[in-house]
């Protein structure tokens, strides 16, 4: 039996485009796209371990906004629960700490690039939404 996994994503939206970011080639699902985030620890509310994640991964902070998209994905190490939330960028400017690339995007540009089977869910979801 497969160990679940609970993650979750951070929709970061300025001037109509949402911040997406590319893992580092040696990691899990390397190069793959999705959107910065990262596990829940023990004792943390989702939303707690996404300002904690954003803070880590691309040093800035954060205002989670709503629950956007909820995805269970069986990769083949885990079964990935995956929470997309939509948020705002509060202060500092996106540094990559932990990826190996980052784009700002509108959500109908989005599909050009090669996504993180978990995270596909919530990007067809905004490329509809934006229709």
């Amino acid at each position: 039996m497969q160990k679940d996994i609970h993650v979750v994503g951070a929709i970061i939206q300025k001037d109509g485009k949402i911040l997406c970011v590319q893992r580092a080639d040696s990691a899990v699902n390397g190069a793959d796209w999705e959107f910065p985030g990262g596990k829940i620890e023990p004792g943390e509310t989702p939303e707690q371990a996404l300002i904690r994640e954003v803070q880590e991964e691309i040093g800035c902070d954060i205002a989670v906004t709503k629950a956007f998209q909820h995805t269970v994905y069986a990769y083949e190490f885990a079964n990935v629960h995956l929470t997309c939330f939509l948020c705002e960028l509060i202060t500092g400017e996106p540094t990559m700490h932990v990826h190996q690339a980052m784009q700002w995007l509108v959500p109908s540009e989005m599909h050009h690039l090669i996504w993180s089977p978990a995270n596909l869910p919530a990007v067809e979801k905004l490329q509809k939404k934006d229709a």
